[in-house]
């Protein structure tokens, strides 16, 4: 298909060009798919890592605004043409006009998922369940740009909306979800993958959201600090 041309075509371009690194752990991946891989943003480098380095085809959610030709240049322009690239104000919104005369087409191209926020949201929910049932794997960055940062882990913490698709799958499905927890480690140029956390259909469905929010954001930590670690001794640990 185009689209999946496409995909593994940017995947390969991003690794050379930007990313580098490696998975270091292919082996904990999951046997079996459809799942939802949960990471850590890193900035830019968290979506770009990821889509390097993974042997397989996932669907991104995507901030909606970047996915809009009118909206996504001063989305851009905020986010990361002058936090990042460290473009003057003068020149960033020109800058972040001519990305996303590229970055748009090619998001829309490998289907990411838009994410909508308010009356919205339930689009985007919709989208994915849809994206499940085909067998397609999503990819979700869940930190909350509003929070405290916290500098051990360079992460904040998650959002807790994501988690709904478990119950949205099952409803669906009678089929359990699973929620993949990934960990990417800039100055390492690694990622790491942990152990799945599965959707629990007889929990309360409040509490369930939580506990899957709360474990899957200690398991992205806890593999975030152990790459620190092995980076720090220069061996491998145990995982």
């Amino acid at each position: 298909m185009k689209g999946d041309a496409l995909y593994w075509f940017l995947a390969r371009g991003l690794d050379w060009l930007i990313w580098g690194g490696e998975l270091v752990n292919p082996g904990d991946l999951p046997e079996e798919y459809p799942v939802v891989f949960i990471s850590n943003h890193a900035a830019a480098l968290g979506p770009i890592a990821v889509t390097a380095s993974l042997p397989i085809r996932v669907y991104s959610w995507v901030v909606a605004d970047m996915l809009d030709f009118a909206k996504a240049p001063e989305y851009l322009r905020k986010d990361f043409v002058e936090p990042q690239l460290h473009i003057p104000a003068s020149l960033s919104l020109r800058v972040s006009r001519l990305i996303s005369l590229a970055s748009v087409r090619l998001l829309r191209a490998v289907e990411s998922i838009p994410v909508w926020q308010g009356d919205q949201l339930p689009e985007t929910y919709r989208l994915s369940v849809e994206a499940l049932v085909r067998g397609r794997s999503l990819l979700i960055f869940p930190e909350d740009p509003k929070q405290e940062m916290n500098e051990l882990f360079m992460m904040t913490p998650f959002y807790k909306g994501f988690t709904r698709l478990g119950e949205m799958y099952y409803e669906r499905t009678k089929m359990i979800l699973r929620f993949h927890p990934l960990a990417v480690h800039p100055r390492e140029r690694r990622i790491k993958a942990g152990r799945p956390i599965q959707y629990n259909p007889y929990n309360d469905p409040i509490r369930e959201r939580i506990r899957i929010k709360r474990i899957l954001e200690s398991a992205v930590q806890e593999l975030y600090l152990s790459i620190s670690l092995e980076g720090r001794a220069g061996i491998p640990l145990p995982h």
